[in-house]
């Protein structure tokens, strides 16, 4: 179980500033919230083993455009294998997104 979602660095307000840009215009899909007080890595796969594209910063909130399982982690959430495309080839951890729902809340990814 990787805990590896979660982490205290910290960002300048540019970084903050373009990550709010590249999720911008996301049209009519629906914003959830990411768990108070954490920075949540995006990844380009669901896994910890992907790479990471970008810490979000805090009290950011991410569009799910679909849901594909992964690798199994534990967050605030719970545990899941659960991850959230939030843009194009970019997944978070569902453990660390606020969807009122411990199941599928969108399609699944392709």
């Amino acid at each position: 179980m990787a805990m590896e979602e979660h982490t205290d660095i910290t960002t300048d307000a540019t970084d903050s500033a373009e990550d709010v840009a590249a999720l911008a215009g996301t049209g009519d899909v629906a914003r959830y919230p990411i768990a108070p007080g954490y920075r949540v890595n995006v990844r380009t796969g669901p896994g910890t083993q992907y790479g990471i594209v970008r810490t979000l910063p805090y009290g950011m909130k991410v569009p799910v455009y679909c849901q594909k399982p992964g690798e199994r982690v534990t967050g605030p959430y719970g545990t899941s294998n659960l991850w959230d495309n939030i843009a194009n080839g970019q997944f978070v951890a569902d453990v660390y997104v606020h969807t009122g729902s411990d199941g599928y809340i969108a399609p699944r990814c392709d």
